[in-house]
């Protein structure tokens, strides 16, 4: 006999699978390393479901692998592994289903280090799971690893979903669950070259859409998207952010056209917002650069809108200036309670140093921003490429969950409020610590109205708050973060993806929704903050636009209450200071409230200013305090149209033209901060 030497042995005790070039030929793998000498193959087709579906581009040549588990388990398929050093840039898609009739399972691009892969999902027995690596970022060869370890049961699914497909929801880009024609019901925005189309919700969940021509050139929202009405005519307005600029697609005064802005200044956007960063009742926007310092658009009053770049513009602000950019997950939140929004910047990359770091800046209620991220606790290298912000502990400030969209710089961080402008890292035993799936998507709502805010992010799954800063997993098929607002009008929030609208099943917990119509402030109420009151104690909700990282979502206030079954008060602190109560609203519907709707021009006091005599007949005496100097008036009246402007002359205005009526006053002092109050035309 031969002798066999010690490198054949190994050789021959080592089992080499070869992949195939097509999903029909797709080899059949076990737990165990698989090497892969080159992705070479030309039959991997969309759907792509690396990260939910989120990664633009074709999914390319490929290499197969089929899998069918014998026992339930949670399963993990890695090339982030020491047999790849360095590592390889790879993205994987896990499917069911037959080819030609494939459905995501999983899939991942890079949550491993140096881009590599961890794709972590659920198995059943028996079925057979296609396994699919494309060449998008490689065609090089290397090895995976697929890992078995014993399926955790998750808590019982709090909320359950039907689907319905729309074939006329196939807009390039449906990111967009907003009201667009005024009714406060969540309608429908599709966004492609030249064209927007509008699915008007109607009576229990139906449909009718209209197709807006668009004329010129815009950037599509290759990264984000955000509505705001911010020409105040009262219908919502698009920012559409892309690769390489800006564009706006803005309503005409009735709803029925809308023309295009596209600035010409270079933005590598990701993230976009509407938000009124002055405070001056007009919507301003905001959009995260990725490679240079960020830039916004301040509003005159008009909808006229005039660039800024942080830092560099002059007069601009500073609300991320790093020159490397990294900038990704913008929102705007109240974190200090004083009134005003402020900003959390979510960081991918930027290289290193401090570039890297996510950052909190502080509004300073002038128009100016201060980088307080060191002292609130919130600086940290994290990656991540969005943040999900409530009060999960219904303590009446907002909470943070930094959403890990990467292991590379870190995992899931939860920071609760400590009520001080400081946070303080309460991740260890919240669950969250337990939660491996990374996404770019993270976002906050109460998913299954049970008074409680939840988190759904990545990995197929919704993270259900229980409570004492608690939070459980519940698994869905595959469920993705999309566009959010409540498309039946039941009171449950459902969710858009794609052509397809995944409708929440209601159970037994009541709810109520809060739609804002904007006077002195902006139409919709961006930047307020709703609070409800009942046996529970209190619930608050801030009205966002854009939040997560791509989509955009329903601008009205949605509350769940559980098994409650009265509100005792719901109070609305607009942008402006004025500060609406409801006393004993009726449960289960949707409540519109009008700004100023509720004062008592009796009994309603403002620190800042008196006026008198209210009534008022001609003239309007305003008396300010000794430290605030008023310089303008505005008068608006109660549908939010602007009826009179008016410099302020020996402490009063002229309201004599006014028809009789209520009228809401917003007087703007020296140093442009604003004031409110109701009075009446006799």
């Amino acid at each position: 006999m031969k002798k066999i030497t010690l490198s054949l042995l190994l050789l021959l005790s080592t089992t080499w699978t070869f992949a195939q070039d097509t999903c029909g030929t797709a080899v059949p793998i076990t737990a165990g390393l698989h090497v892969v000498t080159g992705v070479n193959g030309t039959d991997v087709p969309s759907p792509i479901c690396a990260n939910n579906g989120v990664i633009a581009g074709t999914t390319g040549r490929g290499e197969w692998y089929s899998y069918t588990p014998t026992q339930n388990y949670t399963v993990t398929i890695s090339t982030d592994i020491t047999q790849n050093t360095p590592r390889v840039d790879t993205r994987v898609h896990i499917y069911t289903g037959t080819c030609g009739n494939l459905t995501c399972a999983g899939g991942d691009d890079d949550s491993g280090a140096s881009y590599s892969t961890v794709a972590v999902f659920n198995v059943t027995a028996g079925t057979t799971y296609t396994i699919a690596f494309d060449n998008r970022w490689s065609s090089n060869g290397f090895t995976f690893q697929l890992t078995e370890n014993p399926l955790v049961v998750p808590t019982p699914q709090r909320i359950t979903y039907t689907t319905q497909n729309i074939a006329t929801i196939n807009s390039t880009y449906n990111l967009c669950v907003v009201d667009m024609n005024g009714d406060r019901k969540d309608d429908i925005a599709g966004v492609s070259a030249n064209n927007l189309r509008i699915h008007y919700q109607g009576t229990g969940g139906t449909f009718t859409n209209t197709d807006f021509p668009i004329t010129g050139t815009s950037n599509m929202p290759s990264w984000s998207l955000a509505a705001g009405d911010y020409n105040k005519d009262g219908y919502n307005d698009l920012i559409l952010g892309g690769q390489q600029a800006v564009t706006f697609w803005k309503s005409n005064n009735t709803g029925t056209a809308y023309t295009n802005e596209s600035f010409t200044q270079y933005v590598f956007c990701q993230r976009t917002n509407f938000v009124d960063l002055n405070n001056d009742g007009n919507l301003d926007a905001f959009s995260c650069h990725d490679v240079d310092p960020n830039v916004y658009f301040m509003n005159d009053g008009t909808g006229a809108l005039t660039f800024y770049q942080s830092g560099i513009t002059p007069g601009a602000t500073t609300m991320g200036i790093h020159p490397e950019g990294g900038n990704y997950g913008s929102i705007f939140v109240d974190y200090d309670n004083d009134g005003d929004q402020d900003l959390f910047l979510a960081k991918c990359r930027g290289g290193s140093g401090t570039a890297k770091f996510n950052e909190l800046h502080r509004n300073n209620g002038n128009g100016t921003f201060s980088d307080v991220s060191v002292a609130a606790s919130l600086y940290d290298p994290v990656q991540t490429w969005s943040s999900a912000w409530a009060d999960y502990d219904n303590d009446g400030d907002l909470d943070i969950v930094v959403g890990a969209s990467s292991t590379a710089d870190g995992s899931h961080k939860f920071m609760r409020n400590n009520g001080n402008g400081t946070f303080t890292d309460i991740t260890s035993g919240s669950g969250w610590d337990l939660n491996t799936s990374t996404s770019i998507e993270h976002v906050a709502h109460d998913f299954d109205n049970d008074g409680l805010v939840d988190v759904l992010g990545g990995g197929n799954k919704i993270m259900f708050n229980l409570g004492n800063n608690t939070f459980a997993p519940a698994s869905y098929t595959n469920i993705a973060v999309g566009g959010i607002g409540d498309l039946n009008d039941d009171g449950f929030i459902d969710l858009l993806n794609g052509s397809t609208i995944r409708y929440a099943i209601p159970n037994a917990n009541n709810w109520v929704k809060v739609s804002l119509q904007g006077v002195a402030s902006n139409s919709y109420g961006i930047g307020a903050r709703v609070e409800i009151y009942g046996a529970w104690g209190k619930q608050i909700r801030e009205i966002h636009s854009g939040d997560g990282f791509k989509y955009m979502s329903s601008l009205n206030a949605h509350f769940g209450i559980g098994s409650a079954t009265a509100i005792t008060q719901i109070i609305i602190r607009w942008p402006s200071g004025t500060v609406d109560t409801i006393n004993n609203p009726t449960i289960n519907t949707r409540i519109n409230v009008v700004e100023g709707a509720t004062l008592n021009v009796d009994t309603f006091a403002n620190a800042a200013f008196n006026i008198y005599p209210n009534p008022a007949k001609n003239i309007l005496n305003i008396k300010s305090s000794e430290a605030i100097t008023m310089k303008e008036a505005q008068v608006f009246d109660l549908n939010g149209k602007l009826i009179l402007s008016s410099v302020i002359v020996n402490d009063a205005i002229n309201v004599e033209s006014l028809a009789t009526g209520s009228y809401i006053l917003k007087l703007t002092d020296t140093d442009a901060k604003q004031y409110t109050q109701k009075f009446l035309k006799e």
